[in-house]
Formats: C-alpha cells, structure tokens, sequence
C-alpha cells in the first residue's frame, strides 16, 4: 500500500516538473526578482517566454517623479539595452522592456544609475 502511495506521488511531482516547464516554454509564468538599490528606490526584474522570444522588464520604483536614470540590460554578459529613462507619474518609477531572441536559458543582468544622487540598483536573474 505504501509503496502504491509513493509511485502515486513520484508520479504527480514528475507530471508537476512536466507542466510548469512546459508552461514557461510556451509563455506561461514568468521569473520575477525583486529588490531593493542603494537608497530608498525598489526594483523588479521579469523574464518569460514569448513564442520562442524573451520577454524582458526591467522597472524602478523611486516613487519621485520626473528623476533621470541611465540603465544597462545584459543578456549573458552582452549588452541588449543602454539608455535613460525617466520616473513617470502617477506612480514614480520607470521601465525598460524588452524582446530578446535566442534560447530561453541564461542569465539578465540589469543596472541603473540616478543622474541625480547616484543611487544604483543592480537586478540579475538566471533562467
């Protein structure tokens, strides 16, 4: 009886595995990471598969609108994206997206520095 339980439940866990990487591949859930940069601003770093494309989104929350930031969005150590954005209203934060081709494994790395104050937030994520 008991080892009919664990074959039952080995076999829920692998159909488990089995679906949610299924469902990344086919652009279900995403990969968030979430944190905080060197003063009082916050980040969130996104990636999700998107019919064979990344889905990537980068955002800082200052909380103070009208701020300038210089980001850099790295895919595997190559650069992807480098610009500067600007918190927006109503909220007071900003955000970079992007759609990056390729295999849908690796690891994005994203930086952004305040023109003002010099406060950096450093986001990464391996998928």
């Amino acid at each position: 009886m008991h080892k009919l339980m664990l074959i039952g439940i080995l076999s829920l866990l692998a159909m488990l595995a089995v679906t949610a990487s299924s469902a990344y591949a086919k652009g279900g859930k995403a990969i968030i990471r979430n944190g905080s940069c060197s003063a009082a601003s916050d980040w969130k770093l996104k990636v999700k598969s998107d019919d064979g494309r990344l889905e990537t989104e980068f955002q800082v929350d200052q909380n103070r609108v009208g701020k300038r930031w210089r980001i850099t969005l790295t895919r595997n150590g190559a650069t992807v994206f480098q610009g500067i954005r600007t918190t927006v209203a109503p909220s007071g934060s900003f955000s970079v997206s992007r759609l990056l081709a390729g295999p849908a494994s690796g690891r994005i790395v994203a930086t952004a520095k305040a023109l003002q104050g010099g406060e950096t937030c450093h986001a990464a994520l391996s998928f």
